[in-house]
């Protein structure tokens, strides 16, 4: 894969610090994204990567450091703000209502409303079939609650909300993690459209085939700091086995 590493970053996270009584769990780390490009945030359970990637999403407000998009410096208070700058976080858990059938989840808070101020449910359902038709053609079942779909049809729900709302910016948490081999490949191939689509992506990922398949570059947190991000075409998993058990970047990519 090439790194379409130009100009200016669509997100810089820049010396990021964020303690919890006193243990930082974020130490000074630096991290960005391009447009077209999808970077992989790897490290051990409470290496910081998911508090790191929190301020982006508006969970946590970091005690120092500075966040940028296109360039600019922006403050990001809550989910809101982060929405206002078109970050969409994909949670593994998803946050679907299960209840709730796919055009309801879609636009949940956002529904759209008709002249009369009425919810127009026959219109979502409409723009619900036309981004599902885009993005994964296997979701038929419309009518029915998103608890009846499978796992990666659930996750195209959730990426199509992001996506429907103008997301320039996506954080995906172990978008894969429960998944089958079959359901995985499909969120991969998901994964690549919204690359080639210009999105930027930072992926939360546990399992290094999945970087090694979908990431340009991958940055390896230990212990609250940055090992280092490396161009994924330039190591091999041992290589990026090695940053998150010895925390030490492999030479060649130094």
């Amino acid at each position: 894969m090439t790194n379409p590493k130009t100009g200016t970053p669509l997100v810089e996270l820049r010396d990021i610090s964020i303690a919890f009584g006193g243990i930082k769990a974020v130490d000074h780390v630096t991290v960005d994204l391009y447009p077209g490009e999808v970077v992989g945030l790897l490290g051990h359970n409470g290496a910081g990567k998911s508090t790191l990637i929190k301020c982006l999403s508006g969970a946590y407000k970091a005690d120092s450091g500075d966040v940028f998009i296109n360039g600019e410096r922006v403050e990001i208070n809550n989910p809101r703000d982060a929405r206002a700058q078109n970050i969409e976080t994909i949670y593994q858990t998803l946050a679907l209502a299960d209840n709730l059938d796919a055009a309801s989840n879609l636009f949940l808070g956002r529904e759209i409303v008709n002249g009369m101020g009425f919810v127009d449910e026959s219109k979502m359902e409409a723009e619900t079939r036309k981004i599902m038709a885009r993005l994964n053609p296997t979701v038929r079942k419309f009518k029915v609650p998103v608890s009846a779909l499978s796992g990666g049809q659930r996750q195209s729900v959730a990426i199509a909300r992001a996506v429907y709302f103008n997301a320039k910016i996506l954080i995906m948490d172990e978008p894969t993690a429960a998944l089958g081999p079959q359901e995985t490949q499909m969120v991969s191939e998901l994964i690549l459209e919204l690359k080639a689509q210009g999105l930027g992506i930072f992926l939360i990922e546990h399992d290094i085939h999945n970087v090694m398949k979908l990431c340009d570059r991958a940055s390896v947190m230990k212990n609250g700091q940055l090992v280092g991000t490396v161009n994924v075409a330039d190591v091999t998993d041992e290589d990026i086995l090695g940053m998150i058990i010895l925390g030490k970047k492999p030479a060649k990519a130094a």
